[in-house]
């Protein structure tokens, strides 16, 4: 019997596992493929941690794997000796979100850890910041961010409110892979969790922590409650955790002109509205750009279900909205940030801006202009995290701003992840800001163009689902690593970058990179948390339509090599 067929088999057997899930595996019996891309593999921490398709299988998101993940997350935090051995949890408004969360705050709870949970749906930023507020071991958030309505996730934090590197992830999943049967996760019932101590659910004081720590990186509330009247803001949180959060911090800080869309306002599982819950997607704000144009908006902004992320909407040359990519929206916040701080004579001597290997440079150059230097780590924000914590003990730098391409963004060290809020906050207080010298956020763009250079950049990718997609992307990377190309379109790719083998100081991933001599770059790299590999592409040109060009003939080249 193959390992496939043995997994199967026990979960069929287990008396752990009820009824109903045995009756779901029962009905696929017969589909060898199905079975298989269920239990091939246990789901892996990737970038986002833990995350997958909701259903029965090791391979699946279920009350099962989120329970046995527990129990591993459980173990090794008791195993740290941690002064306040606590867990914070959080969910979004996914199918099982609230119940995935309960089952692993009983399970902690069974482990005598004790766990503090949101009563409602809450923003990963806001766990993030709750398991620092709170001075706990460790958090959980239950989301799977943007992915399409049949996924869920379980993305898992440090004590210093980040989420798990490599280094400490590798010794969570050591630990659940060791809990060869259900039977061995140990769990307390609601009420005995609740009436030992070891459940406790949280209240408005957090939140009432994290809009003040969000508020106090305001820059220029004055200016901001003074054009208040006259800067209208359209919202969508696209049925997520963004609703509640993002409209009491732009309250507070002075936006008095902020309408929600109210079909998207309501938390949904199904994501009913748009075809992805994705902010960096124009479909995304289909019904926003309609509610703008009535009004004659300012800015529209997005939040993902977990919030995040945030996508911005603005008003070009011809009055058209058009979607700020998150290379292009970092921009502009760190220009803002660095001028507003400088003018106020609050730009630290030390300050740092950190951002990814595949973000580009158009921020590097701003904050450069402002003396700030700027660091690079791998993608996904928890390394941004980890620098941020690394210099709060060392005093080496004061981190000022964190982003990545994909639409995440800090400011402030009141957090270790990405935060849709404080984005739009910051987004917003730009627009208002800019608004008020004669400007908008495109003009304000355009200058920076014209300052430091036309930079474009593009994302493109593959998506090969199941076992075999898994596989194939393996040996497509493998393929460009054996075999790199000596230029592209006349030009010579002057170094190929290969993260695999770690350089730069940074921790070891199956990312490549190519440079070419005009300072033009693209990157390969698949995904940590969906079954697809991502191209990223960017290119430097002294005007508009020669990056363009120059950009076109890159990705050109790459993906017909990749579609062949």
């Amino acid at each position: 019997m193959t390992r496939v067929q043995t997994e199967y088999q026990l979960w069929l057997q287990d008396p752990a596992v009820d009824e109903q899930t045995k009756q779901e595996l029962r009905a696929i019996r017969d589909d060898e493929r199905e079975i298989e891309d269920r239990f091939y593999k246990d789901l892996e921490f990737g970038t986002g941690g833990l995350r997958g398709v909701i259903g029965a299988g090791t391979n699946r998101i279920n009350v099962y794997t989120v329970g046995r993940a527990s129990q591993g997350l459980a173990s090794y935090v008791n195993g740290t000796g941690a002064a306040n051995p606590a867990i914070v949890l959080a969910y979004d408004s996914r199918h099982m979100s609230p119940e995935f969360a309960l089952e692993a705050a009983l399970v902690f709870a069974g482990n005598g850890i004790k766990a503090y949970l949101f009563q409602t749906l809450h923003a990963t930023p806001q766990l993030s910041f709750a398991v620092r507020y709170l001075g706990a071991a460790a958090g959980v958030v239950v989301t799977a961010s943007h992915n399409p309505p049949e996924y869920n996730g379980y993305k898992v934090y440090g004590a210093d409110g980040g989420q798990l590197v490599p280094e400490f992830a590798e010794q969570v999943i050591d630990l659940v892979q060791s809990i060869d049967s259900f039977d061995k996760v140990k769990k307390l019932s609601q009420e005995e969790a609740e009436a030992q101590g070891l459940l406790a659910w949280l209240g408005d004081d957090v939140d009432q922590a994290y809009i003040q720590a969000v508020t106090a990186i305001s820059q220029n509330p004055d200016v901001i409650k003074e054009i208040s009247d006259d800067f209208r803001v359209i919202f969508t949180p696209l049925h997520g955790a963004g609703n509640v959060p993002v409209r009491e911090v732009l309250k507070a800080v002075g936006f008095g002109q902020v309408r929600v869309v109210a079909e998207q306002e309501l938390p949904d599982p199904q994501f009913s509205t748009v075809k992805s819950p994705n902010p960096e997607e124009r479909e995304a704000f289909t019904l926003a750009i309609a509610q703008a144009k009535d009004w004659n908006a300012d800015i529209i902004i997005g939040t993902d279900p977990d919030a995040d992320r945030m996508g911005a909407v603005v008003k070009d040359a011809n009055g058209e909205y058009v979607v700020l990519t998150g290379n292009q929206s970092g921009a502009i916040i760190v220009n803002y940030l660095l001028s507003s701080m400088k003018e106020r004579g609050t730009l630290p001597a030390n300050g740092v801006v950190i951002k990814t290997i595949v973000t580009s440079e158009l921020g590097a150059a701003v904050a450069n202009h402002y003396g700030i230097p700027t660091l690079n780590t791998l993608t996904g924000f928890k390394y941004i995290g980890e620098k941020m914590s690394q210099f709060e003990k060392t005093g080496e730098h004061t981190f000022l701003f964190g982003y990545e391409e994909s639409y995440g963004y800090l400011a402030g060290s009141y957090a270790r992840d990405k935060d849709a809020v404080i984005a739009a906050m910051l987004i917003a207080e730009a627009a208002a800001f800019y608004k008020k010298q004669g400007k908008t956020l495109y003009e304000v763009l355009q200058g920076l163009y014209e300052s430091f250079g036309y930079f474009l950049e593009k994302l493109e990718s593959r998506t090969l689902k199941g076992k075999d997609g898994v596989e194939q992307i393996g040996r497509m990377v493998e393929a460009w690593r054996t075999n790199p190309p000596a230029e592209i379109g006349g030009t010579r790719v002057s170094s190929v970058e290969d993260y695999a083998q770690g350089i730069q100081d940074l921790p070891r991933e199956n990312v490549l990179k190519f440079k070419l001599e005009d300072g033009s770059w693209f990157c390969l790299r698949p995904s940590g948390t969906e079954p697809k590999i991502k191209f990223y592409f960017a290119v430097q040109g002294a005007t508009g339509p020669e990056a363009a060009k120059q950009l076109d003939s890159i990705i050109q080249y790459v993906l017909n090599r990749v579609d062949g």
